[in-house]
């Protein structure tokens, strides 16, 4: 019983968090492009929104992002975890030739010229299927 109340307390809270069905795209396992940014001004809530706002135009527009999650760094309980950066960005493509048409369509280019002020530091990770 116990295995099955954690099973729909975990359900019910992966729903209640996900996005919309018009908004949702299917997670595409080929690809994944992970970046993390460090802002000049971590705890501006004004540099916050203004970054928001702007990435979440971006990918609202990409042509090619499958889907994405947008983080911030939880209250570390390790000591290997880093929770030094400001925002996460995690966007998945169905190939390296998709993320690549991704860095050069126009919205991507928007965001950074919109954002690019807000960060001291960014790092990228990309990743293929094994």
């Amino acid at each position: 019983m116990k295995t099955i109340t954690t099973l729909l307390v975990l359900t019910l809270t992966f729903t209640g968090y996900s996005q919309t069905k018009d908004d949702m795209r299917e997670f595409d396992p080929n690809y994944a492009h992970t970046v993390y940014f460090w802002f000049h001004n971590p705890d501006s809530a004004e540099d916050q929104k203004t970054f928001e706002v702007s990435l979440q135009k971006f990918l609202d527009n990409s042509a090619y992002a499958k889907t994405s999650f947008i983080g911030k760094p939880p209250k570390a309980s390790r000591d290997v975890v880093d929770g030094s950066f400001t925002y996460s960005l995690i966007v998945t493509f169905e190939s390296a030739e998709a993320q690549q048409a991704y860095q050069d369509e126009e919205p991507h280019k928007v965001f950074i010229e919109e954002s690019s002020a807000l960060w001291s530091k960014v790092i990228v990770y990309d990743s293929k299927s094994i």
